[in-house]
């Protein structure tokens, strides 16, 4: 039978619907299980000494008072723990030229930022173990401090890591067409210099970790807030020298992640080493200070851009110098230099030009490691991309909205590649930007806008078109000798009262994997939503898989469950029409009944198939299959990546005496392939619109010149509240990847892609009256008086 995805018309249909999350009653009840409310018998606490120089040598620790803290137990230096761990390299083959020094757990003879972990303290508190890490006496020689990114490389700038020879991790340089050649010949040439802010995730549950090392049976048992079970536990068993098989990673319920806890930490690493050496559980919860010295940052960049049109508006090149510092190490194993190669890789993606022309210089610095964030690199890209194309558009007169017409992808002209060489199965940019439109009342706003400017009120449209990469194929990771799983699996059985049980690799941080895939699964069977018991997170427990990164969930992680779950349905409907004594081809299930497909009459329920095939199974015939559970596998195969694609909309309103913004309300439409739950989709749209939002107006980690942190706390971290958000319409164009069944790509980062474009492209169409514009993220007040000139440097 052909299963018609969301076709209204077909009984019991569950894709396209809302359907509410399995796990909600039980986390609004307070019944969530987080790694901190985990206790097991034995457990101590670790906290661990962080370093207070963003460079420097150690040469003694003198851990003699902190011993005599009742509580205190033991104290680790980084020697300790080298002893029973290996540290790791964070490089992958195919980003050509990419360098890092060896990392170990805790520091050994260098630390090498503020915060980087040089002791722990292991008690039977954490309030024992930070009394005595507070005692804990560390010697140190400091080092010259490296922190400019676009000094890095200048000769007289110290070099960080010796063996490295200079502070460059990698660059990559991509090159299509003749853009010297365009530049020259063209109508236009519009320049600008871009910078977007250092910032971090603010995940509302910290990094935490508890390890527990069983030497009765060898096993290792991590209870872990993690994006990645599979992924950490390839990580503890090389680097810990423990079989695979044998170590054990448990994700239960994840207070947010968007990245932040897909990485591997140092001092995560460190507490599972000394539940190994101390053979007992080890707890370790990051504070909110050690959530911002080390948890990793994201969106360090300076970028020179430039733009060239023709008199008609038709962009002929693109050329973009980029630079991102990556702090002390690239973080392992997914490394710091796959958001400077994603800004190359996206931009320009929705238009259709020849000349493009992409470098990306990614460089150490003493700073906490940056890495991989949600939506990584698309932000950045998206910004320089939407900048310069509204920029042209003002050089030529023409409507911002017109411009990006006569250039977009026609949606009839796939499959296509991008002038950075990314292929597109089938992307929507027209529909989506006619959507938009009509959804906003484009030309209504703009004559609204003209009208208020009379009385001396500055609002300002932006839009912003975007690409957003997901469902990404080895091509990501694997390829470059990771061991990051691109394919995930999905098992689904059948139960004898009738029930499904099914268990994924993907797994739930709040974005509603659970809901997801029990509507997948009952589509594919045949029950309802209601039937189906979701569990993920369990390396022992759930097939292998790469679990949820990259809006990857729905689309691998889905199409996994929706082949189990038909495979499961043919076999039920094997076994039931034996017991019927009728083909099968006139069976189907239908809302957890055995019915005549072409009448819909009830034949027999499920749990009569279950009770006879677990309890009686001596009346069915012999050798007849009768296997209630069913586990298929998916990894695409046609393309390196699944691409979406959207447009979003900002109106706002900017106080030129002040600098304030005030956004007014935000439009975007958004093509992630087949929808399973419209809720659920714009849930994540919106939360990653705000989360952009955040990085356009607010967020921004500070140093100082001697690597100093000067902003870790919420007190002066700003991040966007309820009262700063404006109301967000989200809309949708559907169309279906073909690598699958289900024909889902992804939407978990769609918002955050382009939401800053929109938000800096609207604030700089309302400063365009007064000969303004700003390109340096956050667009903060003092900035935008900056731009206005009413403060000077």
């Amino acid at each position: 039978m052909t299963i018609e995805f969301g076709n209204p018309d077909r009984p019991n249909s569950y894709i396209g619907k809302t359907v509410p999350r399995p796990n909600a009653g039980r986390l609004v009840q307070g019944r969530g299980r987080y790694v901190d409310d985990i206790v097991l018998p034995r457990m101590v606490h670790v906290a661990f000494v962080r370093s207070p120089f963003a460079h420097a040598r150690i040469t003694g620790i003198d851990a003699g008072e902190a011993k005599s803290v009742k509580g205190v137990l033991r104290v680790f230096t980084g020697k300790d723990i080298a002893e029973v761990c290996t540290p790791w390299v964070a490089v992958l083959a195919h980003l050509k030229g990419l360098k890092s020094p060896p990392e170990y757990p805790i520091a050994v003879d260098r630390a090498c930022w503020v915060g980087e972990p040089v002791a722990a303290v292991v008690a039977t508190s954490r309030a024992a173990a930070e009394d005595g890490s507070a005692l804990i006496d560390v010697d140190y020689d400091p080092l010259p401090v490296v922190t400019d990114m676009m000094s890095a490389l200048d000769a007289d700038t110290p070099v960080l890591h010796e063996d490295m020879g200079d502070n460059l991790a990698f660059r990559r340089l991509h090159e299509a067409g003749d853009v010297e050649a365009a530049f020259k010949s063209a109508h236009k040439v519009v320049s600008t210099r871009f910078r977007t802010a250092r910032h971090t995730g603010v995940t509302l549950e910290p990094r935490s970790i508890l390890a527990d090392w069983n030497p009765a049976e060898g096993q290792l048992t991590a209870y872990h807030a993690t994006q990645a079970p599979h992924m950490i536990q390839t990580v503890l068993a090389e680097h810990l020298g423990v079989p695979e098989g044998r170590v054990r990673v448990i994700c239960g319920d994840v207070g947010g992640s968007y990245g932040i806890k897909v990485h591997v930490y140092p001092d995560e690493v460190a507490t599972a080493a000394i539940a190994k050496i101390m053979a007992r559980p080890v707890k370790f919860v990051a504070d909110r200070l050690e959530s911002f010295t080390t948890d990793i940052h994201a969106r360090d960049h300076e970028i020179e851009a430039r733009i060239a049109v023709e008199e008609d508006g038709s962009i002929t090149a693109m050329d973009v110098d980029d630079w991102t510092a990556i702090g002390a190490y690239s973080v392992y194993p997914r490394t710091s230099a796959i958001e400077g190669n994603q800004v190359v890789n996206l931009c320009g993606g929705p238009y259709d030009f020849k000349n493009y022309r992409a470098q990306t210089t990614v460089v150490f610095q003493n700073k906490t490691p940056t890495c991989q964030y949600r939506a990584v690199g698309h932000p950045i890209a998206v910004a320089i991309t939407e900048g310069l194309v509204d920029q042209a558009a003002a050089e030529l007169g023409m409507d911002p909205v017109e411009i990006r017409r006569r250039n977009m992808f026609r949606d009839d002209a796939y499959p296509v590649t991008s002038p950075a060489n990314m292929r597109f199965e089938a992307l929507s940019h027209h529909a989506s930007m006619n959507k938009l439109m009509d959804l906003m009342d484009y030309d209504g706003l703009r004559a609204e806008q003209a009208e208020l400017r009379k009385s001396g009120i500055h609002r300002g449209i932006g839009i912003a078109s975007f690409i957003e990469l997901t469902n990404p194929s080895p091509f990501m990771y694997g390829i470059g000798g990771a061991r990051i799983s691109a394919q995930d699996g999905c098992t689904v059985r059948m139960d004898p009262d009738g029930s499904l049980v099914a268990l994924s690799g993907v797994t739930e941080q709040g974005q509603g994997t659970e809901a997801m895939l029990s509507q997948i699964v009952a589509e594919g069977v045949g029950v309802s939503p209601d039937k189906v018991r979701v569990i993920t997170g369990d390396t022992q427990v759930t097939p292998y898989g790469g679990g949820t990164w990259a809006s990857r969930g729905a689309g691998i992680g889905g199409e996994a469950a929706l082949q189990s779950a038909r495979a499961l349905r043919e076999s039920i409907l094997t076994v039931a029409a034996a017991m019927l004594q009728t083909e099968q081809s006139r069976l189907d299930i239908r809302d957890g009944q055995v019915v005549d497909t072409a009448t819909g009459e009830s034949r027999m329920p499920l749990e009569e198939i279950g009770r006879i095939v677990y309890f009686r199974g001596d009346t069915l015939p012999k050798g007849l299959p009768r296997e209630l559970v069913q586990t298929r596998h998916f990894i695409t195969s046609d393309y390196p990546f699944a691409f979406t694609n959207g447009v979003q909309a900002s109106y706002l309103e900017v106080d030129i005496e002040t600098g304030v913004v005030k956004l007014l309300k935000h439009w975007c439409v958004e093509d992630c392939g087949r929808i399973i739950n419209p809720q659920l989709v714009d849930e994540q749209i919106r939360g990653g619109i705000v989360q952009g939002v955040g990085g356009a107006l607010f967020e921004e980690i500070h140093y100082d010149g001697d690597g100093q942190l000067l902003n870790g706390s919420m007190a002066d971290y700003l991040v966007p509240m309820a009262a700063e958000m404006p109301d967000m319409v989200v809309g949708h164009v559907e169309t279906p990847t073909k690598e699958s069944l289900l024909g889902a790509k992804g939407a978990g980062e769609a918002g955050t892609a382009g939401a800053p474009a929109a938000v800096m492209n609207a604030i700089n169409d309302a400063l365009r009256p007064r000969g303004a514009q700003i390109t340096e993220m956050p667009f903060t007040p003092e900035r935008i008086l900056r731009a206005l000139g009413v403060l000077k440097d």
